[in-house]
């Protein structure tokens, strides 16, 4: 049985000028439909640009990608992407800013009472309905997260693509927003891939850890599973044996990565 998404054996350099930059060098990975996985490491070491490559925004250098055994190579609303920077249109509603993710993945497929329940109930998933008539200056960040999130979901992508999203937020607003995506994995079964910087926050969602090397030229170093059964409780995973050995292991990676960064000083 072939993988649900591929990574196999990509490299990504940037060009400036008469200089190159070596992102990424030969790294392959595969992820199963319905996982979550967690990218880390330390920052420069191409975490985004690997993101980047899942997304289609930027093309691999060598290698390829393919989800479903189809080759990816640019962007596609079966991939879709939350940003740290929730990247709604400030002149349209809430409502409206779904909408127009739905509208042009639905046009034709959907009628306009089948698309205006499809908003509703993705708003529903993030418990945002009830703010659908106002605009982003009127929510709070937390709030515009979620909308971000409810947008991408609303494109029924194979693969949701979460760049350090509750990177901006507070510490309660993070532990909510957490606990809402962990409730849709849940609920929709969705394949997500996420970004972060935090050990906390990857072993609390995530069935598997990708580990980075520093750049440049990065590549995985390990990956961790993470043997948690779901669902997830943050109280009690503090005390819990498991979750304890797994944020042990990834800080023990990390350590190590940073005191490789020193040496080399």
């Amino acid at each position: 049985m072939s993988a649900y998404l591929k990574i196999d054996h990509i490299d990504k350099s940037f060009a400036r000028g008469g200089a190159a930059t070596h992102v990424l060098a030969d790294v392959t990975l595969t992820i199963d439909k319905g996982e979550f996985v967690s990218i880390i490491g330390h920052s420069g070491c191409g975490k985004s640009t690997l993101l980047n490559l899942v997304a289609g925004l930027t093309r691999v250098s060598a290698g390829a990608i393919l989800l479903e055994g189809r080759e990816v190579n640019e962007p596609g609303p079966e991939r879709a992407v939350v940003f740290q920077n929730h990247s709604l249109l400030p002149w349209l509603s809430v409502y409206e800013n779904v909408n127009l993710a739905v509208s042009k993945v639905f046009a034709g497929k959907k009628s306009r009472a089948e698309r205006h329940d499809w908003v509703m109930h993705n708003l529903d998933l993030v418990q945002m309905a009830h703010a659908k008539d106002k605009r982003p200056a009127e929510i709070s960040g937390g709030m515009k997260q979620r909308v971000g999130i409810a947008r991408a979901l609303a494109m029924e992508p194979k693969i949701l693509l979460l760049d350090e999203p509750f990177g901006a937020l507070d510490a309660l607003t993070r532990a909510h927003l957490q606990d809402a995506v962990m409730d849709i994995h849940a609920r929709l079964g969705n394949t997500m891939i996420m970004i972060t910087h935090d050990v906390d926050e990857a072993v609390l969602l995530s069935d598997g850890i990708v580990m980075m090397t520093n750049g440049p030229a990065a590549h995985i170093g390990e990956v961790l599973e993470v043997p948690i059964p779901r669902p997830r409780d943050r109280i009690a995973l503090a005390s819990d044996r498991s979750y304890l050995k797994c944020r042990e292991a990834v800080l023990k990676f990390l350590y190590e990565r940073h005191r490789f960064v020193e040496a080399a000083e």
